[in-house]
């Protein structure tokens, strides 16, 4: 034997008949028969003892079955039936040597383990070798014709049809041809098998239907040893490949799997073996198998017509029963007492299986009550546990704490449920409903746990929000250089605040390491979002944030107090002091900085917005190749981070100063306005000119005083005009809108102060009658009093109004 591969043989029915389970289980892992599915054969051999099958099989297979020694004389070799694993064969294939038959050591008369192993050879192969001598053919005994035609019987009988294939190893060929020794044995075969008595069923078979029949002639192994080995390679080669269609095996109907093949092979002789001599059952084990079945059916239907189990049946579909396991037990017992009562006379091994057969009828009857008990025992445990949970977490025990208790009280609780629901006679596993039971409570612990843990990061997400969002507001209201220092102490102080309170509540929750990480640093992002949504909000009001800003420092001095806009300022420094602060806002809010990272935005803007030098460069000829805002991202600042890019800047700023310049623009007229009107005096050189110039005329006044009053009450009318007429506010606007608005108020002006005139005089001569004869130096103080008064009153009317 050449091939490498390992025979591997073990006996599987032993001499007395047993199977070797244990045995042919061990066979079947150590050769790895279970990987092969379908892909396997079984060939078998019987014959003559000392016939030559076991040489034949070892030359044939490479096999290792122990061989005759023929200098001990001829005697039994082969006990029971041994298989083995044939080696270098495709497919797998196992080969069964059959203890030989006609043999001394059995008897002449024992022939039923002949028979019965006959019968498992052709019930299990594919292939059946029969070894005969070759003057053996046409006698009745030594062809194992009568073996044949009791097994050809029984087959029929107790299997179903599986085509096998029949191969006729004639051994020691003679001269005779084979051609004419194979029509004399397929004629025998055909005739043993026609007078074989076949059930109903198979009356009208044909023998093809259940056997191939194969002939082959091997020379004699001792005469011509090597034409033997010639001969029985060439006959291996018709093995290889056996089960493929056309091959020797047959249309291997019904083939069981190579998993099964050890429980098949088994169960195949357990029905041989229960079959003994292969002749119809004894008597009395025919009476008590229709006997027990009779009696075991009675008591069936006794059970299900019993009032005491309709009772239990109806009232376990509407809750729990206690004792339920006690009264079932109760009346079970009664049902098969009473079945071995009236039993117990017949053939035990009949009724012990009778009775399993019963009681496993019995148990199939009541378990949808028993499962109907186990599942309101487990509905009622969970809600249960529920009621006592939520009880003790609004007590003081912290959440593992209290699901451990109530886990250990109620899982207890529901086990002395089911021992008290437990059915004696059944081995029913209950771990899937406890199994429920407990996927249900963690459950239930999982969603209060996810609940709890949800209510109290929420609770502590507003906290931050309280925490954080006002502060922060405020700090980027004010925004300077320290402003994004101080979100960050601030966002670090007030998370490192919450996240330990939270870590003390996330301890009684018994959470992993990992999980507890994972909720504080979700805490921690939404901290650090609290504070980027805030810096996003504000960002969207930047331009007001910055119009606000300039107003605040270009209207009010350095004391906050609104400022009168006389002259003295410097506007132009005012206006760039509100521009740097206004822009320095702009840098602040344009990107989120919570990291230490350095960057240089507000530089960017100072240099593009407010170096005067740089915009010209910018702006002049429209060119743009060197502005720094022509970007949509700030250097050193992740995308992410950026509130508003350069571009957006370059806008905001456009739009900031064309709605602030008007302001400016304001201020500047005030100013030149104020100047205007706090300088009414001429010149220094006017008024030494007026004096040279105007002596001649100062002495005439002198000598007539007359001309002194005229002017005076002049003074006092141009005066009261002036004020009545607020000619300085008039121009302040414009000298063009000063000219259309005295014009409109002139006349009415002129008329009002004469009205006043009249009405002063008027009341002063009620007040005081004269001779119309008096003197003119007494008259002239009369006329000039109306006047006067009018004046001053005129004069603060306009005050008055102008001080409202």
């Amino acid at each position: 034997m050449a091939e490498s591969e390992e025979c591997c043989s073990t006996q599987v029915i032993n001499g007395d008949g047993s199977f070797n389970d244990e045995g042919i289980d061990h066979f079947v892992k150590e050769i790895k028969l279970a990987e092969c599915g379908l892909s396997y054969a079984v060939v078998s051999i019987m014959g003559p003892q000392s016939s030559g099958k076991s040489t034949l099989l070892n030359h044939l297979f490479h096999t290792n079955f122990r061989e005759m020694d023929a200098f001990m004389g001829r005697s039994q070799t082969t006990k029971g039936i041994w298989i083995a694993k044939c080696a270098g064969l495709e497919p797998c294939t196992l080969v069964m040597d059959l203890e030989g038959t006609d043999g001394r050591e059995r008897g002449e008369d024992d022939t039923a383990f002949e028979k019965q192993s006959a019968l498992f050879a052709l019930a299990v192969s594919d292939i059946v070798l029969i070894n005969m001598w070759c003057h053996d053919i046409g006698r009745e005994q030594a062809a194992n014709k009568p073996l044949l035609k009791t097994v050809f019987q029984v087959m029929m009988r107790l299997f179903s049809p599986r085509k096998t294939t029949l191969m006729f190893v004639i051994r020691d060929k003679t001269r005779t041809p084979l051609e004419h020794l194979e029509p004399v044995l397929r004629e025998d075969i055909q005739k043993i098998w026609d007078s074989v008595p076949k059930p109903e069923a198979h009356m009208e078979t044909s023998l093809s239907e259940f056997f191939n029949v194969e002939v082959v002639a091997l020379s004699s192994y001792e005469g011509k040893e090597e034409l033997f080995k010639e001969q029985v390679a060439n006959l291996r080669q018709r093995f290889f490949h056996s089960i493929a269609p056309g091959g020797i095996a047959g249309d291997r109907r019904g083939a069981v799997p190579a998993s099964g093949f050890s429980f098949s092979a088994q169960h195949i002789w357990k029905v041989i073996k229960e079959n003994k001599d292969l002749d119809l059952p004894a008597h009395k084990v025919m009476v008590a198998t229709v006997r027990c079945e009779e009696i075991a059916s009675e008591k069936y239907t006794s059970f299900t017509s019993n009032e005491n189990w309709h009772s239990l049946e109806e009232a376990v579909k509407s809750g729990p029963v206690a004792g339920f396991g006690k009264k079932l037990n109760s009346i079970l017992y009664t049902s098969l007492s009473e079945y071995d009562a009236e039993a117990t006379y017949f053939d035990e091994g009949v009724r012990s299986a009778k009775r399993k057969h019963l009681e496993e009828k019995l148990l199939q009857l009541v378990q949808p009550a028993y499962q109907s008990m186990l599942g309101h025992l487990r509905i009622e445990t969970l809600e249960k546990f529920k009621e006592a949970f939520d009880k003790a977490l609004k007590g003081d025990e912290g959440f593992s704490v209290a699901a451990c208790k109530c886990i250990k009280t109620y899982m207890a609780s529901f086990d002395a449920g089911y021992a008290d629901a437990a059915v004696k006679l059944a081995n029913w596993d209950s771990s899937k409903i406890r199994d429920k039971l407990r996927r249900d409570i963690n459950d239930h612990i999982a969603s209060v746990r996810a609940a709890k843990l949800s209510e109290l990061t929420s609770s502590y997400e507003a906290k931050l929000n309280e925490a954080l969002s006002g502060p922060v507001e405020a700090l980027l209201d004010g925004a300077n250089k320290e402003t994004w220092p101080l979100i960050r102490k601030l966002l670090q102080r007030e998370t490192e605040s919450i996240l330990s309170g939270l870590s003390t509540a996330l301890s009684g929750f018994d959470m992993d390491e990992q999980t507890q990480k994972k909720t504080l640093t979700s805490l921690e992002n939404h901290a650090r979002g609290v504070v980027e949504g805030k810096a996003k909000e504000e960002a969207g009001r930047v331009l007001i944030r910055m119009k606000d800003r300039f107003s605040t420092l270009f209207n009010h001095d350095s004391e906050s107090m609104p400022r009168v806009w006389t002259g003295k300022e410097d506007i132009r420094s005012i206006t760039k002091t509100a521009h740097s602060a206004a822009l320095k806002l702009l840098s602040v809010m344009a990107a989120i900085r919570l990291d230490d990272n350095v960057d240089n935005i507000e530089n960017t803007l100072c240099s593009a917005l407010l170096d005067t030098k740089g915009i010209a460069s910018v702006t002049k000829w429209g060119s743009t190749t060197s502005d720094p805002l022509a970007s949509s991202t700030w250097d050193k600042v992740p995308p992410n981070k950026i509130l508003i890019t350069p571009v957006q800047c370059k806008i905001l700023w456009r739009q900031y100063r064309a709605e602030t310049e008007y302001c400016v623009t304001q201020a500047i007229s005030a100013q030149e306005a104020n100047k205007r009107s706090n300088n009414w005096l001429p010149p220094p050189w006017a008024i030494v000119a007026l004096i040279i110039l105007g002596f001649n005329e100062f002495l005439t006044l002198l000598r007539n005083p007359l001309y002194v009053g005229i002017i005076f009450v002049g003074y006092l009318m141009l005066k009261a005009l002036w004020v009545q007429l607020d000619i300085s506010g008039e121009f302040s606007h414009g000298v063009l809108p000063g000219i259309i608005s005295l014009s409109t108020k002139f006349i009415p002006t002129i008329m009002s102060l004469l009205k006043k005139l009249a009405e002063e005089g008027q009341a002063a001569a009620n007040n005081n009658p004269q001779s119309t004869n008096g003197s003119a130096s007494k008259s002239l103080p009369n006329t000039t009093s109306p006047l006067l008064t009018a004046s001053s009153t005129v004069t603060s009317s306009a005050n008055g109004t102008k001080e409202e």
